[in-house]
């Protein structure tokens, strides 16, 4: 019974759209990464500087996992050195903009009520 309630996304199973949603933006970094890019494209560095207390393996996997699962693209720039590599939401990932916005008014909420 419990198999008929399940969703499949992208070959994955899911008990529900909530769990879908949290492996895709789930965990520590991935709404303050998805934050950033809001206003429009960054340097993998901008995002750096941007948030400071994440490791630069922690970024990097995030930002990977951000492309595989079609939320953000990588652009790289090869027309003359040095290499410039920049990130943006694509299409999708503007559909998450309202939920990371409601994330941070309740933060904003929350610093006030203090």
């Amino acid at each position: 019974m419990e198999e008929e309630n399940k969703i499949t996304y992208q070959g994955k199973s899911y008990p529900c759209c909530t769990s879908l949603t949290m492996d895709i933006i789930g965990g520590k970094w991935k709404t303050v990464i998805l934050y950033h890019l809001r206003e429009g494209k960054l340097r993998y560095n901008e995002l750096r500087k941007a948030i400071p207390s994440v490791t630069e393996r922690t970024l990097s996997l995030q930002l990977k996992k951000l492309e595989e699962d079609k939320i953000i693209i990588r652009e790289v720039m090869y027309k003359k050195p040095p290499l410039k590599v920049f990130y943006s939401l694509t299409e999708l990932g503007m559909t998450l903009l309202p939920i990371v916005q409601s994330i941070a008014d309740w933060g904003d909420y929350l610093v006030t009520r203090e």
